[in-house]
This record gives C-alpha cells, structure tokens and sequence, in this order.
C-alpha cells in the first residue's frame, strides 16, 4: 500500500477505533438488525415507514463499519519523539504571529486525531506541515488563503 494511503496516528487512537469498530459490529448491528425484524412484523413493506428507517440506518452503519476497517488496516503508529528540539507528531508548540503579541499553542497530531477546535493540528495540515521539522527560535512562513503569514517558534514541548 503507498504511503498516501496510510493514516497516521498514536497507538491510543488505534485501539479508540478498535473499541468503535467493535461496539458497531456486536451492540449496534444486533440493535439494527432487531429493528428490521420489527419493522417487518408490521406487514406490507411497500408503506412501512419503520422499516425504510431501519434499512436506511443499517446502511449507514455499514458505511461507519467499512469506514473504520479501512483506517485500522491502513493505520500507520506514529511514535512520539521524545528529547528532539525540533517540532514532529506529538510536540506541543507555543508559536507567535510575527507583528503581535499573541501567542497560542499547538499540540501536532496524525490526520485521525486533528481537532482544530481543540488545539490538535495535523502534521499534514498546511500548518503543521509549515512548523514540522523546525526549532525553537525559527520563523516559519505558512501559505494561508489571506496570503502568507510568518510564525516564531517560541517554545516545543514533548
């Protein structure tokens, strides 16, 4: 399989999908399927609403569950680096736009555990690609719809 096809993440968030994988394919499939055999029990399926419902969820929990095989399978565990000075998955960066005086701070992710919202950046976002493989002290000039904005790295915690 190419690399394009891997999805990066921590051997946290691996057993997290596992953990979902498993409740869908047990709990939720037995929920499902009880639901359809219900529906069917209330006859004519041509206008037996319940039971369109209940196909529609069924497809839609096929889809999560192919969904989840395919990221496990194609799961590729990013270690942290633990000790190096520059920033990689797991690092926790404090950076400074340049021309203000607020900083705020990132903590680089895999694309599986990215949740802006929360300060988590993917390493293959265009920001975390634009501080990876930088230290402390650097300026970084990250490519962004308003143009191009600059970084200083102020601090990389592991």
């Amino acid at each position: 399989m190419s690399v394009e096809n891997r999805f990066k993440m921590s051997a946290e968030r691996l057993e997290e999908l596992k953990e979902e994988l498993n409740y869908l394919q047990t709990v939720r499939q037995q929920e499902v399927a009880d639901q359809i055999r219900e529906a069917r029990s209330f006859g004519d399926l041509s206008e037996n609403s319940e039971y369109d419902e209940a196909k529609t969820e069924q497809g839609k929990l096929y889809s999560k569950i192919a969904e989840l095989t395919s990221l496990i399978e194609n799961a590729e565990i990013v270690e942290e680096v633990k000790g190096v000075d520059k920033v990689g998955i797991g690092s926790v960066v404090t950076v400074q736009e340049v021309g203000t005086t607020e900083t705020e701070t990132y903590e680089i992710v895999g694309s599986q555990e990215a949740n802006p919202m929360s300060g988590r950046i993917s390493d293959d976002s265009p920001f975390g690609r634009g501080l990876v493989g930088h230290k402390q002290g650097e300026t970084v000039k990250i490519e962004a719809p308003v143009g191009v904005l600059q970084f200083k790295i102020l601090k990389i915690t592991k």
